[in-house]
């Protein structure tokens, strides 16, 4: 299920569409509210919508494919029609909780065409911890280049001691947004650079 979803018609579209994928399913997450702060700071031509995994169930092969269900669908969708991805997550004892690499497996379905092939993604982490959640960053940086996503090469954003940045379920720390933006910066010229060099995309 959606977030926030975009009701704009199909003729009215923006430019370029990223999707926001949290990987805390908790309701006041640190994770998810760094992502609902950019979904507001896009610039015009741009959106950010929020897909929310609470309804992904686990893995399953047998229920792959056209029999998939309906979450699972949707979610694939999403990424499809998507230009871009911003994953947000928090670290759960040095890795990456189970809720994202599960929602990772589904999407990376059929092997080699999947929606996740090509697909540029900008990958972050936050943590109340010094660390920020890189290692956690590592293991989704690895579980998207299996998939053949594009997770696009910049700095780490990986935001330390995030409880003191957050209030009122957004993003307040001044330079910590500073840093944020030039990254989504960064995945924009990725999809610009895509576009360019595969016209129609």
């Amino acid at each position: 299920m959606n977030i926030d979803q975009n009701t704009q018609s199909p003729s009215a579209r923006p430019a370029v569409r990223l999707l926001g994928i949290s990987g805390s399913l908790r309701r006041d997450s640190h994770c998810t509210a760094v992502l609902r702060t950019l979904a507001d700071r896009m610039r015009e031509g741009v959106t950010l919508t929020l897909h929310s995994l609470e309804e992904v169930p686990l893995y399953n092969a047998d229920h792959d494919g056209d029999q998939a269900p309906g979450a699972v669908k949707s979610f694939k969708s999403a990424i499809s029609m998507a230009d871009g991805l911003v994953i947000c997550s928090p670290e759960y004892n040095y890795g990456m909780p189970g809720v994202l690499k599960n929602a990772i497996d589904w999407a990376s379905r059929p092997a080699f065409k999947s929606p996740l092939v090509d697909k540029p993604v900008l990958i972050m982490t936050a943590s109340p911890g010094t660390a920020g959640g890189v290692r956690a960053q590592y293991q989704v940086r690895e579980a998207l280049s299996a998939t053949l996503a594009r997770p696009i090469s910049r700095p780490q954003v990986a935001i330390a001691s995030v409880a003191q940045k957050v209030s009122e379920g957004r993003l307040a720390d001044a330079a910590t947004l500073e840093f944020v933006d030039a990254a989504v910066a960064d995945l924009l010229r990725e999809i610009a650079m895509l576009r360019t060099a595969h016209p129609g995309r």
